[in-house]
Parts: C-alpha cells; structure tokens; sequence
C-alpha cells in the first residue's frame, strides 16, 4: 500500500510539474510574440556642430529611421555625429560606446537640404547596413474643391510640384518601379481612364480604357505588367495585363467589388480587398490565374487598401472600425497589428517606413511617416491642399 501511494504521489508531482512547465512555455511564446510585434527601441544619437536647416533636416531625417536625436551627455548615447553646414555640409560618425570614428565626409552640391539627406542616408547606412530613404521620392494627390491633381515631392514633402493639370477628378498614383513613370486614373474624358505618365517627356498613354470603371493600377516589380480593377464586364474585377495595357487577363470573376491589388516582390502574386461569404476580407491569387486565397486578418475589420512590403514579409493595409486605422499582417495571414489611425499605407523600400494618409479636425486630410519599428511618426508640411493616396517610388 505503501509503495502504491509512493507512486501515486511521483504521479501526480509529475502532472504538477508538465502543467507547470506547459504553462511557463505558453507564457514564453506570449512573450517572444509580444516583443515580435512590440515596439523597438530607437538608437540614440547626438548632433554636434550643426543648427538651421541643416538640423531640422537631419533630425527629422534620422527620427523617421528609428534614431533618437539626444544631447551629447545622454547616458543611453549610441552614437555622435558632428560636423557643420554651409555651403558644404560635413559630417564624421562616432560609436560612443567603442570610442571610434566611422566615417567622415562632405557633401557640396545640390543645396544644403540635399546635402543633409545624403548625409542621414549615410548614417542609417552605416549604423544600421541598409540603405536610408531621405533622397527618395513621393507621388499622391492633392484635392482643392471638387477637383485633384497627382502632385511630386522629396519623401518630406519638400519641394512639392503637380504632374498633372486635368482640372478633374485624379486617384491612386503608383510608380512603375526602375522608371520615372506614375501610373494613376483620371476623369480627364469624362469616364475614370488609367494611364501612364512619362515624368522625363511628359507623355502620357491610355492604359486602359474600357466601359465602367477602369481604377486603382499597381505596376509588378519587374515594371512589365500593371494589375488593375475594371469593370467591363459587370462588377469590379482584377485584371492583369502588360504596362502598355496589352495582353488583358481577368483573374477574378465573382459578383463582389474588388479593389486596391497589390504585388508580391517576386511578383508571383496579386494581393486584393473583397469579400467572401460576406466579409470584407484580404486575399492573393497567382499573377497568371488560379484560385483565390483568403489572407486572414485576425483581430480586425474590414480590410482594404493592401501593400505588400518589399521585402515579401509583411503585408500593411487599412482596416475601418469606427475610424481608420493602419494595421500590419504577416504574408501569409494571421494575427493582424494595429499601427496609428490613417488609411492608405504604402511600403519604402527598405520595408521599415511608411507613409499614410492622416485625419486631421475637419476631415482634413494630409499625409505622415511612421517607423515601424519605433512607432516614431513626422507629418508631412504639404499646403498645396487637402494630400492623400500616397505612393512610394521604388
């Protein structure tokens, strides 16, 4: 009898103990899960030497990377530029922590704001291996009245010009990647027509333009096919066809609206916003035809305006509960990740930083960056209008 109870207390010590061990494993993955979604902090950095322009464009240059711009006495200090601008800017890089010098350049032409980004660039290329985006460009819309107009800036919203004048009604520019060239749909003959435009010529061509509606192109990464929603033949469908809208295919045929497509980087598939069995939802289907899969959304609402990151990992898009918000998805679907309020992600190329349309008081609409990573955020200063739908030149 002895022994029996022997045994049965090592047997219950030892369900104890696998509960035990099964609850601190749970709550191991909860935590590795957390700090995979949490927030990252920034790298800590000082700015010696500089003031004016040069400063405000550094700053903010190197907060939108995931830096924080501290005093050289900071006790979490990583990192020290110094240096001074005028008519050449200079900059040498400093690890505080291992006391040497990483680099030291200068940088003339082009004006002291662009030689401010050339120098963020280097920075976040040298502290963190991947290249910066300061010199990068922007393309959206800007709205006054009834009437919008596709507009081209540096990524800060800096020197702002309009590349159409249709006096109508514009919507969703997107670059075709390794070309100065928007693509974008305009009112201009009186039916909603996509076309390209040469950004160094300035000619524009007809992409498509069938009955109904012909909206929202998304040119592939090897910049030689262009996916888009028309509704030629009824409801809003995806189609697929060459940059020069040749070669037209129809990917999707069911009586829900379609909208917002988005390339996979290796360009093997279309991401898109529908419903199925009634909800609105995410979905991809191959660039040359096949079936339709559901991209799950766990935890949010009525997932639309899709954009497949850079790097294939992640996707980012807009969910509308109550208001809008940014949320975040991995490729293949699962539990999604809400990001700050907006609508209209769009991925940088270094699929860390991205640009959104923001709501302000009134409805006002204008656009702002976010690190990811950091959660650090800049407004865009654009005040040509009402700015939306941005897109990030790649």
């Amino acid at each position: 009898m002895n022994m029996a109870r022997a045994i049965l207390s090592w047997m219950a010590a030892g369900v104890v103990l696998l509960q035990w061990l099964a609850a601190r494993a749970g709550e191991e993955r909860i935590t590795i899960e957390r700090e995979a979604w949490g927030r990252t902090p920034p790298i800590h950095i000082s700015l010696e030497g500089y003031s004016g322009e040069v400063e405000r464009v550094l700053q903010f240059d190197l907060e939108i990377a995931g830096f924080k711009v501290v005093g050289s006495g900071d006790e979490k200090l990583q990192y020290a530029l110094k240096g001074g601008g005028g008519s050449v800017v200079e900059g040498r890089l400093q690890d505080a922590i291992k006391k040497s010098e990483l680099f030291a350049k200068a940088y003339s032409g082009g004006g002291a704001r662009t030689q401010a980004h050339a120098l963020s660039d280097d920075v976040v290329l040298a502290v963190t291996g991947k290249p910066g985006v300061a010199r990068t460009k922007i393309a959206f819309k800007i709205t006054r009245g009834q009437d919008s107009e596709v507009y081209l800036a540096d990524y800060d919203g800096f020197n702002a010009v309009a590349v159409t004048q249709d006096r109508t009604v514009v919507a969703a520019p997107c670059w075709r990647p390794g070309h100065r060239m928007l693509f974008y749909t305009t009112y201009k003959s009186g039916n909603p027509d996509i076309v390209s435009h040469d950004l160094g010529s300035g000619v524009r061509r007809t992409v498509a333009r069938y009955s109904g509606s012909n909206i929202s192109p998304a040119v592939s990464p090897d910049g030689q096919h262009v996916a888009m929603i028309l509704s030629k033949s009824g409801s809003p469908d995806l189609f697929v066809a060459n940059v020069d809208g040749t070669g037209l295919r129809q990917l999707t045929q069911t009586p829900e609206d379609e909208s917002s497509p988005t390339w996979s980087p290796d360009g093997g598939w279309v991401c898109f916003a529908t419903r199925i069995d009634g909800r609105r939802t995410l979905a991809r289907i191959p660039a040359g035809g096949g079936s339709m899969r559901r991209i799950a959304t766990s935890g949010v609402l009525n997932p639309t305006e899709p954009d497949w990151s850079p790097d294939g990992k992640t996707i980012a898009f807009t969910s509308q509960m109550g208001g809008f918000q940014i949320c975040l998805v991995e490729a293949g679907g699962g539990e999604a990740k809400l990001l700050v309020s907006g609508e209209d992600p769009c991925w940088a190329g270094n699929s860390r930083t991205l640009i959104y349309t923001k709501r302000g008081s009134g409805g006002r609409r204008s656009l702002s960056l976010l690190d990811v990573l950091t959660k650090q955020s800049k407004d865009i200063p654009i005040n040509a209008g009402t700015a939306s739908q941005p897109s990030w030149a790649r």
